[in-house]
């Protein structure tokens, strides 16, 4: 079987990301947008190399859709998995065309709160199992010639919450990391494209996309009232998201950051125009600061 997929591959490899049907590498495809993805990918006939830590949470995409999808066991945090599944999936569909980090999860507590050992933690999945995924992928999808790579980022990339703002700074630092991807890698015919979503019913809530720092009482009474208020959230139908981002792959020019859902842009735009009025309410002082050194 893996004979047949590297000859149907080879055959059309040159098209690229034109292409109507896709492969796709996938990480993170258990549950959440990663598994709406992966499942809606599947479903109007692209293929799919699936991740996941559980081999037995995706296996159900194997029995459904059978030689167009590969299911690989892998943790984001170990590199040397990341290498190997990434390999994998290119020798067995013969080439990537689309290459998406979707794996993280959330850190909750303030910043008093959460210790440094928690902050790595997540910032080894959320940040550096991202890269991995990147730079192993890199090299073959230079030598395709082509190739998509997506992040799945949030609004809160652009914008801050408290009690999750450790997570909040690794999608900041996520946007960073791929904006300047984008430009190092545009002259290799590899395109990227940050995901930005709002809220949405997900399993992103649940206890496996969750992780708690130790609580201090001197913040419980706020902790209550942001969980209070979080809980009266609007959230989006996550199954009504797959034709907004096949749309996008399918653009031959598609955007740097991808917008999913209605409430990001006015809350985004909201504070980008406060931070502009601040920074030129204290323009005078701050140009004051800047003597020219001839």
């Amino acid at each position: 079987m893996m004979l047949q997929q590297n000859e149907n591959s080879n055959a059309v490899a040159e098209t690229g990301s034109a292409k109507a049907d896709k492969v796709w590498f996938i990480t993170g495809a258990s549950r959440g947008f990663g598994r709406v993805w992966a499942d809606a990918a599947l479903q109007r006939g692209d293929k799919v190399a699936a991740t996941a830590r559980s081999l037995a949470s995706i296996a159900d995409l194997k029995e459904k859709y059978g030689a167009n999808v590969l299911t690989l066991e892998l943790d984001v945090t170990n590199s040397e998995q990341v290498k190997s599944a990434v390999a994998e999936a290119h020798a067995y569909f013969g080439r990537l065309d689309i290459v998406l980090n979707n794996a993280g999860y959330s850190l909750v507590g303030t910043i008093e709160e959460a210790s440094a050992d928690d902050v790595r933690a997540m910032y080894e999945t959320n940040i550096f199992g991202p890269l991995a995924v990147i730079q192993a992928a890199l090299p073959l999808l230079r030598e395709q010639g082509f190739g998509h790579i997506l992040g799945t980022s949030s609004n809160l990339g652009h914008v801050v919450l408290p009690v999750i703002g450790y997570y909040c700074s690794s999608k900041w630092a996520f946007e960073a990391i791929h904006e300047s991807l984008a430009s190092e890698i545009k002259a290799f015919g590899i395109k990227v494209t940050i995901i930005e979503p709002g809220a949405y019913a997900t399993e992103f809530g649940s206890q496996q996309s969750l992780k708690f720092a130790q609580g201090m009482d001197i913040y419980g009474d706020f902790k209550s009232q942001f969980f209070s208020n979080l809980s009266h959230l609007e959230r989006g139908d996550p199954d009504a998201t797959p034709a907004a981002l096949f749309k996008m792959v399918d653009s031959e020019n598609p955007p740097l950051r991808f917008f999913l859902g209605s409430h990001n842009l006015p809350w985004v735009r909201k504070d980008y125009n406060e931070r502009l009025a601040t920074w030129e309410e204290w323009e005078e002082v701050s140009n004051s600061a800047q003597i020219l050194i001839k």
